[in-house]
């Protein structure tokens, strides 16, 4: 497998440290409010990478952090009247509840910053002691100065990094591009013990200790949002390399933007939308497919057609799905799978690979899931269908959909209560049809309409679904 680095700029092999395993590190969200369009896209794409690492037969420890302490979390807790693990606990909550429903697999860790205070104290003495960071008056900065290769992953010449540094009101740095490994605590915050005083850890620092902590010194993958490579992914470098004096990852991964109707997501200009809010009107199933549909580093559009597209392709594979079960259930045909249909479904397979180590490409991956869809619907689904045929067709349906992580919402138990019902009437009504009463048959199938079940009469027996 081949992806892009953007620490060198290309296309690499992709070779963990330790054969079979990889050690990934993904940034996770502040929790001071629920995710947005733009935080489902890496927490969707590289899921897809974990699930695809892990299907190639490698081991992978999967780290992604919670911001639980920050200025937006004191700020919000202020505004509530509550502390701020309160906040940030009903936002990690809530966050679970969202990746739930994208279908996201958990964490193998999900640490967090104020559980790992220690761990972030032990690094800032140690850049201390080798004079890459210093105390002012309870605050300790980071001197990116004195690293040589700062700017070496978002690949800016320092005279233009340092062009768009500043020193804010209230800051005691000495250059305007040092930045923050501890800030001391103001009045009515919370705060830690530390041989600088009372305060709590900075931003990127937090990234670097937990990194180090649970995955080790080097890492093999460590991923984000494009908006994270500077400054916050060039400040992990600066500090981590600074502290352990090894490389901190081996491979950088950055998924594009997002826009809204082509304009660039923003509060004021209304065009910014939750997880949450977007999922009550189009369900979790249409996002995560949208945020996979195209290139991860290409940028993706948001629209309402965007998802109406992908609700739609969702319907065709979930229809697919069902049928092959249908054709299971009926197929009156014994024997061995055919020979010829095995070597087609591995020809999808192998295309399937073939675009995801390239990059990581789930559109091309897509694109052949589809074109098995086709084959499926034209080779398999047949009112002489060979039970074996249908067993090996949904083997690889279910195996390159669920890389991918989509066709999973299971049927809710409302509608898994009224199934047998279903059931019951579909089979009166088909007696009544046996018995040439069109009369019951036409009343029965209007009752299933009132229903918003949909029925299809097929050779091999009825099918149903829900409107």
């Amino acid at each position: 497998m081949k992806v892009y680095n953007t620490l060198t700029r290309q296309k690499e092999e992709l070779k963990p440290i330790n054969e079979g395993e990889y050690r990934i590190y993904a940034c996770g969200p502040t929790v001071y409010n629920f995710i947005h369009i733009g935080n489902a896209r890496p927490i969707c794409v590289f899921d897809v990478l974990r699930r695809y690492l892990e299907y190639k037969g490698n081991k992978v420890t999967f780290v992604q952090n919670f911001t639980d302490i920050d200025d937006k979390i004191i700020n919000r807790a202020n505004e509530e009247g509550v502390s701020f693990s309160e906040i940030s606990e009903k936002y990690i909550a809530e966050y679970k509840t969202d990746a739930g429903g994208l279908n996201v697999r958990e964490a193998t860790i999900h640490p967090k910053a104020t559980e790992n205070i220690d761990e972030i104290i032990s690094i800032i003495e140690a850049l201390i002691e080798k004079g890459f960071a210093y105390e002012a008056e309870g605050d300790v900065y980071f001197s990116p100065l004195k690293f040589k290769e700062y700017g070496k992953l978002s690949h800016q010449p320092l005279d233009d990094l340092m062009a768009g540094a500043r020193i804010n009101v209230g800051e005691k740095k000495k250059e305007s591009m040092d930045f923050a490994l501890w800030k001391a605590s103001k009045p009515g915050e919370p705060y830690w013990q530390s041989p600088w005083g009372k305060g709590r850890p900075g931003w990127h620092i937090e990234c670097s200790a937990m990194s180090r902590r649970y995955l080790g010194k080097t890492i093999d993958i460590h991923c984000g949002g494009q908006d994270l490579v500077f400054p916050h992914h060039e400040n992990e470098i600066a500090q981590s390399e600074c502290c352990n004096g090894v490389q901190f990852a081996n491979y950088w991964m950055h998924n594009g933007f997002i826009t809204v109707d082509n304009e660039k997501m923003s509060k004021s200009k209304g065009n910014f939308f939750t997880v949450r809010d977007v999922a009550k009107q189009f369900g979790y199933e249409p996002i995560r497919l949208l945020m996979i549909s195209c290139h991860y580093r290409s940028p993706i559009n948001y629209s309402y057609d965007s998802l109406m597209q992908c609700k739609a392709s969702l319907t065709r594979l979930h229809t697919c799905r069902d049928s092959l079960d249908f054709a299971l259930a009926n197929a009156k045909t014994e024997g061995n799978a055919s020979e010829e249909l095995l070597k087609e479904l591995d020809a999808f397979k192998d295309k399937f690979s073939e675009a995801m180590d390239d990059d990581l490409n789930t559109a091309d991956a897509i694109g052949t899931l589809f074109d098995l869809v086709r084959y499926i619907n034209k080779n398999v689904l047949t009112p002489d269908a060979v039970k074996a045929d249908v067993l090996a067709a949904i083997e690889i349906f279910d195996e390159l959909t669920g890389i991918l992580g989509i066709v999973y919402n299971e049927k809710t138990e409302e509608e898994n209560d009224d199934a047998a019902e279903i059931e019951a009437l579909i089979e009166e009504r088909t007696n009544a049809r046996k018995e040439k009463n069109w009369a019951k048959a036409d009343e029965i199938r209007n009752k299933l309409t009132e229903m918003g079940i949909v029925l299809e009469d097929t050779p091999q027996g009825v099918k149903w679904h829900r409107a």
